[in-house]
């Protein structure tokens, strides 16, 4: 009955946000899924704690492998609108995915990725890339925003 269930919420989440992130995916908590349009997220996904994924992300496998075939990202991890990360490999921790990349091999922690395929261009700058987009409101911005609502 759950898988049943778990498979109508991915058809509906499809059909709605035009997005396709399969039940067996395993998510952390503080997961920021900014403009979530297009994501793709395939089964042997994992995402840890405190991760920002941006639209038209893909996680996915390369066609080449069965059984464990899509990455692991780790805790804190940036990942730039329209990235797309290839088959089982590790994103570091606190490492950042800059827009547009394809990551086809491991990414180190605390590494600045970007390019097609995507390359170590230097350091995330920062202890958790993720938080950067400071996405918390202000005491202000949160009541203007509850009010209008």
């Amino acid at each position: 009955m759950f898988a049943d269930f778990a498979l109508y919420l991915q058809s509906r989440s499809s059909d709605v946000f035009q997005t396709d992130i399969n039940p067996a995916a395993v998510f952390g908590k503080g997961i920021f899924l900014d403009h979530a349009t297009g994501l793709v997220v395939g089964a042997t996904s994992v995402i840890d704690d405190d991760v920002s994924i941006l639209q038209n992300v893909t996680l996915g496998g390369t066609g080449n492998e069965a059984g464990d075939r899509h990455p692991k990202v780790r805790r804190g991890v940036m990942i730039g609108a329209g990235a797309k990360i290839l088959g089982n490999i590790e994103i570091g921790a606190c490492s950042r995915i800059a827009a547009g990349s394809v990551v086809l091999h491991p990414v180190p922690p605390n590494t600045t990725m970007a390019g097609v395929p995507a390359r170590a261009v230097g350091t995330a700058g920062c202890a958790e890339p993720s938080r950067s987009m400071n996405q918390i409101l202000s005491q202000l911005a949160y009541d203007s925003f509850t009010y209008t609502i």
